[in-house]
């Protein structure tokens, strides 16, 4: 009898998705509008590769000549220098909430040409900007590259990981810091990871318990107002308090989420079942075919000829019926499809036969 191990497995790894009530810390489950990281961008050169660079890319002989312009060296326009150990490259990074100028953080590396790798290469200095186009960091430094890979002269190649992405711990220093709303307005406002009108109530009731009546409330299910001291010092030791402070988070609702490719399926333990009768049998025709040959006898007339012979065999397995009352929660609902052996595929047919039905009570998601 087949067992929905899969689905064990993924209530087991999933608890956090689907789980009942349960404390946490409001930093855990929320941040402060206006406190948040920015995503730079920038364009530059790695170079030192070992020949695995460009072969002839015409942007990257333009950046090539930028730069060689810049410290005072002239190339000729029908000069087309051999870039083998260059690659022109994307840098990224995150720029954190408060980051000062000096502080540096971490940068990734990814070719954009033709490089075949970029292992033992260095990264010249690279403006990093924001959506604003303004320069927020400088990066530079030698990248960690964790791929490697090699090809022969027949063609052959391996390739381990991915050679042509690299990074830089702490590559990038900060430039400029970026102006946040934190320390203006007489409000601060929590916005919750997971919108829920529930939740948003009790974290307002719960910082007007340590604080005082009316002085937070909820604005929706998702963001909470609570009014803060204008003394940045005050307002620093304020908010560290609050986000202290333990609330009960609301159950989620019920859910099953099926994913129909990999068949996994993650079902909620507030999913409930209205009366249903379920019957699960499994019809299998095979067809295989076996053609012969025909061969006519000496010195006949006759041409030899391919028979068609085909074999039908049709067998059907037992068929049982079980029924779900009212209230049936998980627990019950795997209990009884184990006892007649269904299988995670089929418990998608199933499930989606007692949606039509209107027998769940809860959200049923495919995805």
């Amino acid at each position: 009898m087949k067992q929905l191990t899969g689905i064990l497995l993924s209530l087991t790894l999933f608890t956090g998705v689907l789980a009942p009530a349960h404390a946490a810390r409001i930093k855990d489950i929320s941040s402060v509008a206006g406190v948040r990281a920015n995503q730079l961008v920038g364009y530059g050169l790695v170079v030192g590769l070992p020949g695995t660079g460009e072969r002839n890319n015409a942007f990257a002989a333009q950046t090539f000549r930028t730069m060689l312009n810049n410290f005072g060296i002239t190339v000729p326009e029908n000069l087309r220098p051999k870039m083998n150990d260059v690659a022109p490259v994307a840098v990224h990074a995150e720029l954190p909430a408060f980051a000062k100028p000096g502080q540096t953080i971490d940068i990734t590396v990814s070719a954009i040409g033709e490089a075949k790798s970029l292992r033992g290469g260095t990264l010249l200095q690279t403006f990093l900007k924001g959506v604003d186009g303004r320069v927020y960091a400088l990066a530079q430094g030698s990248l960690v590259v964790g791929g490697l890979g090699a090809e022969g002269a027949d063609g052959s190649s391996i390739m381990i990981n991915i050679p042509t992405v690299g990074r830089i711990p702490g590559g990038a220093m900060v430039e400029r810091e970026v102006e946040s709303s934190f320390g203006r307005g007489d409000t601060i406002v929590f916005n919750l990871h997971r919108s829920d009108f529930t939740t948003a109530k009790r974290m307002a009731e719960a910082i007007n318990d340590l604080v005082g009546p009316n002085n937070a409330q909820a604005l929706d299910a998702t963001s909470v107002q609570v009014y803060a001291p204008r003394d940045p010092g005050e307002r620093v030791n304020y908010l560290s308090s609050l986000e202290n402070l333990v609330v009960d988070v609301a159950d989620e609702a019920a859910k099953i989420i099926v994913n129909s490719r990999t068949g996994t399926i993650v079902i909620g333990q507030s999913v409930q079942l209205k009366p249903a009768a379920i019957t699960h049998g499994g019809l299998t025709i095979m067809i295989s075919e076996n053609p012969q040959v025909s061969q006519p006898n000496a010195f006949s007339d006759g041409e030899t000829v391919v028979v068609p012979n085909s074999n039908v065999n049709v067998q059907q397995a037992d068929s049982r019926m079980f029924k779900l009352d009212t209230g049936t929660t998980l627990d019950d609902l795997v209990r009884a499809v184990n006892q007649v052996g269904v299988a995670p595929g089929d418990l998608v047919a199933i499930l989606e036969a007692l949606r039509q039905a209107g027998a769940i009570q809860g959200e049923l998601v495919i995805i």
